[in-house]
């Protein structure tokens, strides 16, 4: 299988006076903007998804929607799920993605840490090996979901991925 991890684009600061619950924190107009070039990028690839799931939290939602409308995947089959919510078990969403059938490339969204910890938990590491930039992408080759056996094929930041495009 092969998975697609990102953290959602730039969002409101918590600190700000103007910003909502956590859950409602949504993108600022310069993280749709820059989220945008990634999933122009990464659509320059050729890639395609199977399956996008997202955290409930507007923010990771906003950027499977703008990834999915560069991925031409329909925003309506977005699923949301909690195992892609800040604290969730890391290994949750592998769980998930094992009852799956017929899924082969999956993107996921959601916050850090949570996307480092999936991360190492994909490729079968005890501690973070990464600090994922928000809208950066990881993609990991999972030759086995339960127990985790995956291979990290690249990590990009956002910057590297809007000059490739």
């Amino acid at each position: 299988m092969q998975l697609y991890i990102v953290r959602h684009g730039i969002a409101i600061d918590r600190e700000d006076p103007k910003s909502p619950s956590e859950a409602d924190r949504y993108l600022t107009e310069e993280g749709i903007e820059k989220t945008k070039q990634v999933a122009k990028g990464i659509a320059a690839l050729g890639l395609h998804a199977d399956l996008m799931i997202s955290s409930p939290y507007a923010r990771a939602m906003q950027t499977a929607a703008i990834f999915a409308s560069a991925l031409e995947y329909p925003k309506q089959k977005i699923r949301q799920s909690d195992s892609l919510l800040p604290g969730a078990e890391p290994t949750a969403l592998l769980r998930e993605l094992a009852r799956e059938k017929n899924v082969s490339s999956v993107f996921c969204f959601g916050h850090a840490p949570h996307v480092d910890g999936l991360l190492a938990a994909a490729v079968g590491t005890p501690h973070q090996i990464t600090s994922m930039k928000k809208a950066g992408v990881a993609f990991v080759e999972l030759k086995r979901l339960l127990p985790p056996n995956g291979q990290l094929v690249w990590l990009a930041t956002p910057k590297l991925i809007r000059k490739s495009k």
